[in-house]
């Protein structure tokens, strides 16, 4: 199914595209930690992006789910973009250090220039925006048939990857105040101008 019906504005919009896992649509922001591979178990710790704005090109988004070390299952959104730009990343994950109680690794980037990356994964368990404008929107697209975004060739493979599903997919967005849960991030590459990374006894969630 395609519609082509030029730009669509949906304000504070959740979409339900999988079974028990609320999100809303078309997000990519990564992790400043280099590139990344694109399988891996995943340490089942979530952790927190807020960016001012985000935009993407060429975007596949479609369920899955994630396999902690642990054995957790961890339903996701898969969010796949082949280039992103970012102004003003912030990401946190709380740390429990034995014998010190919690501290928050947070690491800052793009206040200046925007963080770029290119062929990214996102997956999510909570996506929000204050605005999303999309270019070129399918909703409803089965997920084998996804072709404006890149879909994680491991994911293809996965038993837990259904080619009939449901997917979405767009040529473009533009979210503006992003806010994110995520469980795993991968990149091809991952450019991050004015990098800060700090440890904050106890919990100081970006945004």
């Amino acid at each position: 199914m395609s519609h082509h019906a030029g730009r669509t504005r949906w304000r504070r919009f959740a979409v339900l595209m999988v079974p028990s896992v609320a999100i809303s649509a078309a997000l990519g922001i990564a992790m400043a930690q280099g590139a990344l591979a694109a399988s891996f178990l995943v340490s089942g710790q979530r952790f927190h992006i807020t960016a001012d704005t985000l935009t993407a090109r060429g975007i596949g988004m479609y369920g899955m789910v994630n396999v902690s070390k642990d054995g957790e299952h961890v339903p996701v959104l898969v969010t796949g973009a082949r280039h992103v730009t970012i102004d003003r990343l912030c990401q946190s994950v709380p740390i429990d250090i034995p014998g010190l109680g919690t501290y928050t690794l947070k690491l800052t980037g793009g206040q200046e220039r925007p963080v770029e990356a290119s062929h990214m994964f996102l997956d999510a368990t909570f996506e929000a925006a204050g605005q999303a404008d999309f270019e070129d929107l399918d909703i409803g697209i089965a997920q084998g048939e996804i072709s404006k975004g890149p879909i994680n060739p491991d994911d293809r493979s996965s038993r837990f990857f259904d080619p009939s599903g449901f997917g979405q997919q767009a040529e473009s967005v533009r979210m503006t105040d992003v806010r994110v849960t995520a469980a795993a991030v991968s990149a091809g590459t991952f450019n991050v101008p004015g990098m800060r990374v700090r440890i904050e006894e106890g919990h100081h969630d970006c945004g």
